[in-house]
């Protein structure tokens, strides 16, 4: 199953047996959208809740990894099998979908794509939308979880990485955000970056709310090709690291993680150096 796939692949593949799309758009994201799509979701979407079904809520840091036996569970109540092909989206085009896709990934789901451009990119060209469900209840599918910690890292982790220096730590939060230029969207969160990360901002490998193709990413990773050591990928609170990270996979062969906390625990744990 290709990581990322197109509207057209979407559409033919639509009705197949197994298919299950999710709407993975955080609420505060939707809000943001036009009234055109605000209360739209592709045809027979299931709503992929992550702040509140797939998340840590008894971690003090947004958005954190959640138990395994919780993700299970919230999967099977949204019809999850372990034999379904999942197709994740969000209204952005690309955002939240890509932290979705890593989920599946990091909890032994191998079989998981994320539509690119999104809910925009299938309106523009009138494939089939209905109005927006978010409390329809399912058949409890058979999903099971297994939690490959190899994608993940902790703050002990990148902490210990400073002195061993093992990893590359790849921060995508904006430029003006990693050189300390503007204050932290989080109200009461340091200015500051990871020591010795180096700055690839989400948004640079997208274009116009979808994935660059791999010949315009590939000089945006070419400082990294003969990279060795494992990359971990870091934001705010670890979802738009996922974007970077699935973009760097088609370019690269490295071993990928995310680094969960983000820049979020790490600037509340770490004081000013």
């Amino acid at each position: 199953m290709q990581s990322i796939v197109s509207f057209q692949w979407l559409y033919e593949n639509l009705n197949k047996p197994g298919i299950i799309i999710l709407d993975t758009t955080l609420v505060n994201q939707r809000a943001k959208q036009p009234e055109s799509i605000k209360k739209l979701q592709i045809t027979n979407a299931r709503y992929f809740d992550i702040k509140q079904k797939f998340s840590d809520s008894s971690n003090e840091f947004p958005s954190a990894l959640p138990p395994t036996e919780q993700f299970e569970n919230e999967c099977q109540l949204l019809g999850i099998n372990t034999n379904s092909t999942i197709i994740v989206y969000d209204a952005n085009g690309i955002y939240s979908c890509a932290r979705v896709w890593w989920l599946f990934k990091t909890f032994g789901h191998t079989n998981v794509s994320v539509l690119n451009g999104g809910l925009p990119n299938w309106k523009n060209h009138d494939l089939p939308t209905e109005e927006l469900k978010l409390n329809t209840k399912y058949s409890k599918g058979n999903f099971k979880a297994k939690l490959n910690s190899i994608l993940v890292r902790k703050f002990k982790d990148v902490f210990n990485n400073l002195k061993t220096k093992q990893e590359l730590v790849i921060d995508v939060r904006s430029s003006d955000r990693f050189n300390c230029l503007v204050p932290e969207p989080k109200e009461g969160l340091r200015k500051g970056t990871i020591p010795n990360s180096i700055n690839i901002p989400y948004t640079d490998v997208l274009k116009n709310g979808k994935f660059k193709s791999k010949k315009e990413l590939t000089p945006i990773f070419r400082s990294l090709l003969n990279e060795k050591r494992s990359i971990v990928f870091s934001c705010g609170s670890g979802i738009t690291a996922c974007i970077v990270l699935l973009a760097a996979q088609q370019v690269i062969e490295n071993n990928l993680a995310v680094y969960d906390g983000s820049w979020t625990e790490w600037g509340s744990l770490v004081k000013k150096q």
